[in-house]
């Protein structure tokens, strides 16, 4: 049970999304990144153990929560997109991972809180698809699997967080700051429009 808790989270975990994003980008910058890993990876257990002992089918039976979560979260994945096209466009206050304000801690804190619990992706992974299937398992080894799934997260998000600090002499270079930007304002408004999307074929 261990094993298959571990791979299903993994397995849904990995894709890009928006606080994958903003981790990936924390972790370059080397801002508050040891606080932020320690706060996603505890927000995911905590959301996984909750779907898996009982809150999935109350999330599944109320469809209206569903389309509040992603009518905010539209909202905010929107605001975040046009945040980072216009940092691609100042390539100056990105010099390097090291130049620039250092943004505020509690700012960016406020943030990673945001892309965690306003982001409907995130509710649906772990308390629905992960919980659903873990609230099937014998009451002597769901335990097991919760431990399993909040493993996987844990890993990938000091692997995403940590790991690219590696790669920050990358990035000393303007024009990849740029493109990074780039890229996370894409990802942004296109997960944007995938919640505008599904709550137009809920209505």
């Amino acid at each position: 049970m261990y094993l298959q808790g571990f791979a299903l989270s993994f397995g849904l975990i990995v894709a890009i999304g928006a606080q994958n994003a903003f981790v990936l980008r924390q972790g370059l910058r080397r801002e508050h990144i040891v606080s932020i890993v320690v706060f996603c990876a505890i927000a995911d257990a905590l959301l996984i153990a909750l779907g898996v002992f009982g809150m999935a089918e109350l999330i599944g039976r109320y469809v209206g929560l569903a389309r509040w979560l992603a009518v905010l979260g539209a909202g905010f994945l929107f605001v975040y997109g046009w945040q980072a096209f216009g940092r691609a466009l100042r390539a100056n206050q990105l010099a390097s991972s090291q130049d620039g304000e250092p943004q505020a801690y509690w700012a960016t804190m406020f943030q990673v809180v945001a892309f965690t619990l306003f982001n409907p992706h995130v509710y649906l992974d772990t308390l629905l698809l992960v919980g659903s299937v873990g609230a099937q398992q014998p009451d002597a080894l769901r335990l097991w699997f919760v431990l399993g799934a909040c493993s996987a997260s844990v890993i990938w998000f000091s692997l995403l967080g940590f790991g690219a600090m590696a790669l920050a002499p990358l990035f000393a270079n303007p024009k990849t700051w740029r493109l990074l930007d780039a890229f996370i304002g894409v990802v942004m408004w296109g997960l944007a429009g995938s919640l505008l999307s599904y709550l137009a074929n809920t209505l």
